[in-house]
């Protein structure tokens, strides 16, 4: 009989425990939520991870009701924000693809409930790659603190390292790149006493030193061909400098730059005379997805830093024979940015071939700390060229990459405090046109306010990245391969 009633009493407790309490609004406001983050009207895949949110402003708890398709309903209520279970959200997605969602929040303040407008969340039937990429660095960008390169399964919640410059104490690890998002080929940079540039081609691991006497330093920004045979990559002369003005804080410019071709077999670079002007600053450089033209950037060269504010880049195109490995001898001006005063910087072709976004400021090619800096869309096909509005902040947007599909896109941007780059990804239509763009989620909504680091660099990537450490930390302590060079 004890037993009996201790059981009973059990349930009760869980009963009490599990039920939330029954919202009776005392105010209907017309107006939808102001939340963090933002996810109101959004578009998303339907294998995102969860989208848990809080309100802003104070409450003594918070309910949600999310109504998807085929009668999928997920009720949540807490006293903090909506945690959403990730079964029943990855059930919600599924059953809702090509549908939206209905969001109705209310919060519970001192005399009452509070329930605001519906919204809906739009969840797409086209999917989005496995995961993203990105280096996690301090946001000043000053000196080498600690710093990582880390993958997300946007699924799901879960953050892994790939490599961490704890290995190798004093670097910097930056320029991460992937051949059309696949983990298997990859290229990333050690900068510091023991650097290199690790290349990672079909399982295969080797260290690069990229410094020939025919070019002035070694490899940066990286690019990799459709064929996996070539890279491009730019040689820069870099300098940073800072700011006395009010909110202005780090310029980072190049005294000199030139673009090369890297022919992974042969471990050769590939010089040209059209990209290698001591007149012309030519960087950033990137391969059109049939493989038969490199984009760069290119701006007359200037004497720096005295004329930093002058250094204009246009968005520029020169053939490339994939079969015989040349470049070829005339360069075409895509988009001439210095004749509405601009400069381009970070050319990204979608995978598809239609279009290129780009960022455009309002000089110099570091756009991270330039609060003008917005995503341009050019039309390969059409020649036009626009803003990204639906993107764009009045703040910094500055560098995105294209999913394996070219239907969705991820940049950072400064948006939330002007201060931190945190990830955004967006959705693009059939006709061009981007949807509302929304803050990669995170478990907890709070995570971004205590981060003390910026997303840097983000790229798709198709599966998980396999990068043995044992097996860098062996390859730094060599030399290196030395790489040739050739005209």
């Amino acid at each position: 009989m004890r037993k009996a009633v201790l059981y009973l009493l059990s349930i009760a407790l869980l009963s009490m425990v599990a039920c939330n309490e029954t919202v009776v609004p005392k105010t209907v406001r017309k107006e939808k939520p102001v939340l963090f983050p933002d996810y109101v009207g959004v578009t998303v895949p339907a294998t995102i991870a969860p989208l848990n949110f809080k309100v802003q402003g104070e409450y003594q708890a918070i309910d949600a009701l999310l109504e998807g398709k085929n009668n999928q309903i997920i009720h949540v209520q807490d006293k903090d924000f909506v945690h959403i279970d990730p079964v029943k959200w990855a059930r919600l997605l599924n059953e809702s693809k090509g549908d939206s969602l209905r969001i109705t929040v209310s919060v519970k303040q001192a005399d009452g409930w509070v329930q605001f407008a519906p919204f809906a969340v739009h969840v797409s039937d086209v999917p989005i790659d496995y995961g993203l990429v990105y280096r996690l660095i301090a946001p000043g960008y000053e000196v080498y603190s600690k710093m990582g390169i880390y993958q997300r399964d946007m699924s799901s919640f879960t953050q892994t390292p790939i490599l961490e410059n704890t290995l190798i104490p004093g670097s910097c690890i930056n320029c991460h790149s992937f051949r059309l998002a696949n983990p298997d080929d990859m290229s990333l940079h050690i900068r510091g006493q023991k650097g290199g540039t690790i290349l990672k081609t079909s399982g295969t691991v080797k260290l690069l030193n990229t410094k020939t006497k025919q070019t002035i330093s070694n490899f940066v920004y990286p690019f990799w061909h459709p064929s996996g045979k070539y890279m491009a990559y730019s040689v820069n002369n870099t300098h940073q400098v800072f700011h006395e003005a009010k909110g202005e804080r780090v310029e980072v410019g190049d005294a000199a730059s030139d673009v090369i071709v890297y022919d992974i077999a042969k471990n050769e670079a590939i010089g040209s005379p059209v990209l290698m002007q001591d007149s012309v600053f030519e960087t950033l450089p990137t391969f059109s997805p049939d493989g038969r033209s490199l984009y760069f950037c290119a701006a007359k060269a200037k004497k720096m830093p005295v004329e930093y504010k002058e250094v204009k880049y246009n968005l520029c195109r020169v053939l490339f024979d994939p079969e015989t490995g040349t470049i070829g001898n005339t360069i075409d001006t895509l988009f001439n940015a210095t004749a509405i005063g601009k400069s381009v910087a970070f050319p990204r072709p979608s995978p598809d071939g239609k279009y290129i976004m780009f960022t455009l400021i309002d000089y110099g090619n570091f756009s991270i700390w330039h609060k003008e800096a917005d995503l341009y869309l050019l039309d390969v096909r059409t020649g036009e060229c626009r803003p990204v509005s639906e993107a764009n902040s009045d703040q910094t947007e500055s560098y995105h990459s294209w999913s394996s599909n070219s239907r969705w896109f991820v940049f950072s941007s400064r948006r939330i405090d002007g201060l931190y780059t945190r990830p955004f990804i967006a959705f693009l239509d059939e006709n061009g046109k981007a949807g509302k763009p929304f803050l990669l989620p995170q478990a907890d909504p709070d995570y971004y306010e205590r981060l003390l680091f910026s997303f840097n660099v983000p790229e798709f990537v198709s599966a998980p990245v396999d990068l043995n450490t044992s097996t860098i930390e062996r390859l730094m302590a060599t030399p290196g391969e030395n790489v040739g060079f050739r005209k």
